[in-house]
């Protein structure tokens, strides 16, 4: 059976930090989807196509990753893909309450359906796309925690 996983988020901006889950969920899974949800309640920063196409293009070359733009419950998501597994990065033990609480809830509408945490590495714990947005809105300078495609975009006259 093959092991396929959604990774859901709102990537907005997509960090190195999500990227450090991503590259060390591969050896676990044999797909993973990156599922950009759109989220009701927030107003994203960047548009979801942009979002798309900034990791599309972190993982051109990876065939084991694609990224799709999802509404509704993340339950459906992973039933339109096939998904047993969805993934969540761990930062801090207040994440861990938060996530778990979805999980459960997850579980509660599709037992056949796993959630795998995964800790974030040391050196990313305090990246968070909300943390960055902020130091973008208010002109800072947040290129050390973007990835190279989405620093381009962000920071184009930066060398």
């Amino acid at each position: 059976m093959e092991r396929i996983c959604l990774f859901p988020g709102t990537f907005d901006p997509i960090t190195i930090g999500h990227l450090d889950i991503i590259d060390r969920s591969m050896g676990l899974f044999d797909k993973l989807y990156i599922g950009i949800g759109k989220n009701i309640n927030k107003a994203p920063m960047y548009s979801d196509e942009q979002r798309l196409e900034w990791i599309q293009d972190i993982y051109k070359d990876n065939p084991k990753v694609e990224a799709l733009i999802y509404e509704g419950l993340t339950i459906e998501c992973c039933r339109h893909v096939g998904a047993k597994f969805i993934l969540r990065g761990i930062r801090y033990v207040s994440d861990f309450e938060y996530e778990k609480v979805i999980a459960d809830m997850n579980r509660s509408l599709d037992q056949q359906i796993e959630t795998i945490f995964l800790t974030c590495s040391p050196q990313y714990t305090s990246v968070a796309s909300t943390l960055v947005r902020d130091v973008i809105r208010n002109g800072g300078d947040a290129s050390a925690f973007l990835p190279a495609p989405v620093r381009k975009d962000i920071y184009p006259n930066a060398k």
